[in-house]
């Protein structure tokens, strides 16, 4: 029997829990770069096949001169405004929820959440999130956009990793335990 898809966060935040600066800024990350080293990130992409992310975090990563580097996975651009598809994008204005439900009862590889915090606050809200695995950035950034906000439920983790790397990040995995 097929294991069911999950839901994984795949995301970095500095100690203090930020994903970025009081400015939107996210160049805290380049700090822990270093040539050969991914932080498992690779291996992680290979065990996925969907991507759900919020739209303001795609515009960043676009208007920072990138290209969306998964055009090669299915993409759900979250958004408040309807638009039609574009390649292997799809918007989706309707209910976040009804939308993970839909696909974790799909076929297929894990579904990784690429952002931005409003998607994973909703995300655990409606405890949809099956694991986590965050790196932490050894830096206070004492403002800016926390990852994880108040106003959701009580939430018990297994810890099923950790990993520290040289340039002092650290990962944790993460998985959500039933009661």
């Amino acid at each position: 029997m097929p294991t069911a898809r999950k839901l994984v966060l795949y995301i970095a935040m500095s100690l203090d829990g930020y994903i970025a600066d009081a400015n939107d800024d996210l160049s805290f990350l380049s700090m822990v770069e270093q040539e050969g080293e991914d932080y498992g990130y690779s291996d992680f992409v290979r065990t996925i096949d969907t991507i759900i992310i919020g739209r303001k975090t795609y515009e960043k990563v676009i208007s920072m001169g990138y290209d969306y580097p998964h055009t090669d996975k299915e993409v759900y651009i979250i958004t408040r405004t309807e638009r039609p598809p574009s390649g292997v994008f799809k918007y989706h204005s309707g209910d976040l929820k009804e939308l993970v439900l839909k696909l974790k009862s799909q076929q297929g590889k894990n579904i990784y959440c690429d952002g931005g915090a409003e998607i994973a606050h909703e995300l655990l809200k409606n405890e949809l999130i099956d694991e986590f695995i965050i790196s932490v950035i050894p830096i206070f950034l004492g403002g800016g956009i926390r990852l994880f906000k108040d106003g959701r439920p009580e939430q018990k983790l297994k810890l099923l990793s950790t990993k520290q790397f040289n340039k002092g990040l650290v990962q944790i995995h993460y998985k959500m335990v039933d009661d």
